[in-house]
C-alpha cells in the first residue's frame, strides 16, 4: 500500500463510528419528526371532517 494512502486511512478510519452514529441519529430524529407531522395531519383531517359534518347538520336543521 502507498504510504500516503496508509496515512489517509489511519486518519479517516477511526472517525467512521462517529460518522455512522451521526447519520443514524439524524435519521432517527427525521423519522420521529415525520411521524409527528403525519399524526398532526391526521388530526387536522379529522377536525376538518368534524367541522364539515357539523356545518352540514346545521344547514339541514336551518332548512
Amino acid at each position: 500500500m502507498d504510504a500516503v494512502l496508509a496515512e489517509v486511512y489511519s486518519t479517516v478510519l477511526p472517525a467512521v463510528p462517529y460518522v455512522v452514529g451521526a447519520y443514524v441519529g439524524i435519521l432517527l430524529v427525521l423519522g420521529v419528526y415525520v411521524l409527528m407531522l403525519a399524526r398532526k395531519a391526521k388530526q387536522t383531517r379529522d377536525d376538518i371532517e368534524a367541522l364539515k359534518d357539523a356545518l352540514d347538520a346545521r344547514e339541514r336543521s336551518e332548512a
